[in-house]
């Protein structure tokens, strides 16, 4: 009697799958939505309390400044402030490092690696959720600072609207930023794998180093335009000027560079690390 073996193998996890595991992990954690709530509150606070301080003071100012800040669309400035910017860098890192260092910390890393032995698609996915979650929150808060600012100067009639020429490049910076710092902040949580020092090393890595590089040095000036918080800067009307300036396309590049370089590094380190 001749027995029959027939081999069975499980089908590989598809993409999309790992996609929706990494969604409904996100989702999962009740501080998800309460971060990405106060974050979005933090950040907008800063944008409309700047607006306000316009708008209560606006009879303070004399009438060149007043002509001046409609001539030149200063309005525009106080739709998405470079305190919000700083606050969203820090806030989108720490919710990237988060997302890896988390696992780390509970040691359910152990059991996805086990259950996904395909280590760069599974951190693909999850770079794509947290790049997702984040470009819309980030959506959420540009969108809704530019409404509300020029809501509040519109009573002074000096709001601007999107038509207005660099508003559209403004709300999409900013709305983009998020994702990009998110993606780097997830790169130094699976480097360091531990949640304050991944935080400390955002702080300094996309905060203070930018603030340390000089504009007046031709190599200081290139390592800063290459900072995902200068090329925000670029892109929001600043840093067209001074002793080496740059254009717009190279900070949309910066944006894209920082976004795939920090993918490589997570996969790389995860997959040599954690065999």
């Amino acid at each position: 009697m001749t027995t029959l073996v027939v081999a069975v193998s499980e089908p590989k996890d598809r993409f999309r799958d790992l996609v929706a595991s990494e969604w409904l992990k996100l989702w999962s954690l009740r501080s998800t939505g309460w971060s990405l709530l106060l974050g979005a509150l933090a950040v907008m606070a800063f944008n409309v309390g700047t607006a306000w301080d316009h708008y209560r003071y606006w009879s303070a100012y004399d009438d060149v400044s007043r002509a001046e800040f409609v001539a030149n669309g200063l309005a525009l400035g106080d739709a998405f402030t470079g305190n919000a910017a700083m606050v969203l860098v820090l806030f989108s890192a720490a919710m990237g490092a988060v997302a890896v260092v988390g696992e780390y910390g509970s040691g359910q890393v152990r059991t996805t690696f086990a259950a996904v032995p395909a280590r760069g698609a599974l951190i693909s996915a999850k770079a794509l959720v947290l790049a997702g979650a984040q470009a819309g929150f980030g959506a959420v808060v540009a969108g809704g600072s530019f409404w509300a600012t020029q809501a509040v100067l519109s009573l002074r009639d000096t709001g601007v609207s999107l038509g207005h020429p660099g508003a559209v490049r403004l709300v999409l910076a900013s709305a983009l930023l998020a994702p990009v710092c998110a993606l780097a902040g997830m790169a130094l949580g699976a480097v360091v794998r531990r949640g304050a020092a991944a935080v400390v090393g955002a702080v300094v890595l996309l905060l203070l180093l930018p603030a340390a590089l000089s504009e007046e040095r031709h190599l200081t000036a290139v390592l800063g335009h290459a900072m995902p918080l200068q090329a925000w800067q670029r892109l929001a009307g600043d840093g067209a000027t001074g002793p080496f300036p740059w254009t717009t396309g190279g900070a949309w590049l910066v944006y894209g560079a920082w976004a795939v370089v920090s993918v490589l590094v997570t996969v790389m380190v995860v997959r040599r690390r954690d065999q």
